[in-house]
């Protein structure tokens, strides 16, 4: 089997698979006692769509028409009919490696065997994503109550050869892009739509991959804030070791660590140390600040973790009690509080290095050249960028409100608590998206900052590494020009990864 295979079976899946297959491309392939489970379950779904049992979804209709009974000629017409009607999003569709990681999560739910669907119809949602065939999955539409019902409608209507996808570097009908990669569309049958569309895999694809950007982002800050920190002539006290253990949050002593790595050997606090005992608190409280924003990252971690290898749809199937039960695993709460912690923590990163941005920028604060620009007045210098981040911080401000607070009843009052949780991981994917251009214009006034206490004074091995990285891609600015363009690549070095590569080379692995 080729090393860039995922095998699934619905209950190992790791973040770093979603990763590899999302973001790398790697294949998938059904493990073998997956394919028992599936086909047990499935066989047993056979049995009850020929009797007069009264099964949930397979037998009956679905949300408030629960009561209709389906006659046994129109129960795999049900299915299809099911993801026809509720294939009604709105908005932008997701991007690639988000689609490619929706159905990696549908395909591992699946295959746990506690749904019902059959290894064909299984199979071939595989090969769709094998052959990089990614059904347009509108944004806007979930309101993470039976799951994302209508977003994984529009992944499952390809499944028969309806919508369009991304395919061959264009969007093309899913016909189309299935008869060039040799693939057929499938009939489903009882319970297999509704197998398909009832699920959190959106909201949780959504959140792991915002996930790995957010914690990357949050090594990246205490990058940044150490370059800041250099450039204002910061003590370091504030990071001692023993304050630390008296207030022992994981994330609190994980950035203290990292500042004291990072600035080590730094001959401008050596200098400047001994002229006051503490800093402003966008210094001083780094970690208390940072550490808290990343211990709420790891619960926001446990909760994905938890969610990729559970199964989210309804009714669930016991084989071996030859049981089906209805139950609300659907519910997309869980993921909705998480997401809504994981945008306040995200909106913490950006608020706090704002303030560090406008202290650099203020003269009477600093100490250096008003706005960090020699011949200021005739130069406005980095004036306006802080107030770039100024507005994007705001926004989280609005954006941070938590969704999980929110409900709208549906289905005839059938479905009268729902999450939001869709809209909570979209917007934190928006908070995450401002936060790292707020840590990228801090990046580029601490840079310019560090310039001037350059010419006396070296700062820490780990802010020189993170220092001459950023140069090679944004250069020291002497007079006014179009900022624009620098912000821009600014974002770039953020977001590559490039900062913690040079820094991890030079001081090893940061925590």
């Amino acid at each position: 089997m080729n090393d860039n295979t995922v095998v699934i079976n619905g209950k190992s899946l790791s973040i770093k698979d979603v990763m590899d297959v999302s973001r790398k491309g790697y294949g998938i392939k059904l493990g073998d006692d997956a394919t028992g489970w599936v086909r047990e379950a499935s066989e047993l779904v056979r049995e009850w769509a020929v009797s007069d049992s009264a099964v949930y979804g397979v037998t009956t209709g679905f949300g408030n028409l629960a009561s209709v009974s389906i006659p046994p000629g129109d129960r795999e017409k049900l299915q299809e009919n099911l993801l026809r009607s509720h294939a009604c999003g709105v908005g932008e569709p997701y991007p690639t490696d988000v689609t490619r990681a929706i159905m990696l999560l549908r395909i591992n739910t699946l295959s746990s065997g506690h749904s019902g669907i059959s290894i064909e119809t299984l199979n071939a949602l595989i090969n769709l994503l094998n052959a990089g065939i990614h059904p347009l999955i509108p944004c806007q539409g979930s309101l993470g109550a039976s799951g994302d019902l209508c977003p994984l409608s529009h992944l499952a209507i390809a499944l028969f050869g309806e919508g369009d996808a991304e395919y061959g570097g264009g969007i093309v009908p899913v016909r189309e892009a299935m008869a060039d990669a040799g693939l057929s569309p499938v009939r489903l049958g009882a319970k297999e739509g509704l197998a398909l569309n009832n699920g959190t895999a959106v909201m949780n694809a959504v959140g792991v991959l915002a996930l790995v950007d957010a914690l990357a982002l949050a090594k990246t800050a205490d990058i940044v804030s150490a370059v800041t920190f250099e450039a204002l002539h910061g003590v370091p006290y504030a990071f001692d070791t023993r304050t630390h253990l008296l207030r022992p949050y994981k994330g609190q002593g994980d950035v203290a660590s990292n500042m004291r790595r990072i600035t080590e050997g730094s001959k401008i606090v050596e200098q400047f140390k001994k002229n006051r005992v503490q800093d402003a608190y966008s210094l001083r409280c780094i970690p208390q600040v940072h550490g808290a924003s990343r211990d709420a990252l790891d619960y926001v971690r446990s909760v994905l973790e938890t969610e990729i290898n559970s199964v989210t749809d309804n009714p669930l199937i016991f084989p071996a009690e030859r049981e089906c039960l209805s139950g609300g695993n659907f519910h997309g709460q869980p993921l909705a509080l998480a997401m809504d912690f994981f945008g306040i923590a995200a909106a913490e990163f950006a608020n706090i290095s704002e303030r560090r941005q406008s202290r650099m920028v203020d003269t009477n604060l600093s100490g250096l050249p008003p706005f960090l620009i020699e011949g200021s007045g005739l130069n406005s210098g980095f004036m306006i960028p802080q107030y770039t981040s100024a507005a994007l911080v705001s926004e989280n401000k609005v954006l941070a409100h938590p969704s999980s607070v929110d409900s709208i009843p549906t289905s005839a009052d059938q479905e009268d608590h729902v999450s939001m949780g869709g809209y909570a991981a979209r917007k934190a994917v928006n908070i995450l998206g401002n936060a790292q251009k707020v840590i990228a214009i801090e990046m580029l006034l601490a840079a310019q900052a560090l310039d001037f206490t350059l010419r006396s004074f070296k700062p820490g091995k780990g802010t020189m590494s993170a220092y001459e990285c950023f140069r090679e891609s944004v250069p020291y600015i002497e007079k006014d020009e179009y900022l624009h363009p620098h912000i821009i690549r600014a974002v770039e070095a953020i977001k590559s990864g490039d900062l913690i590569r040079a820094v991890e080379q030079t001081i090893g692995e940061l925590l």
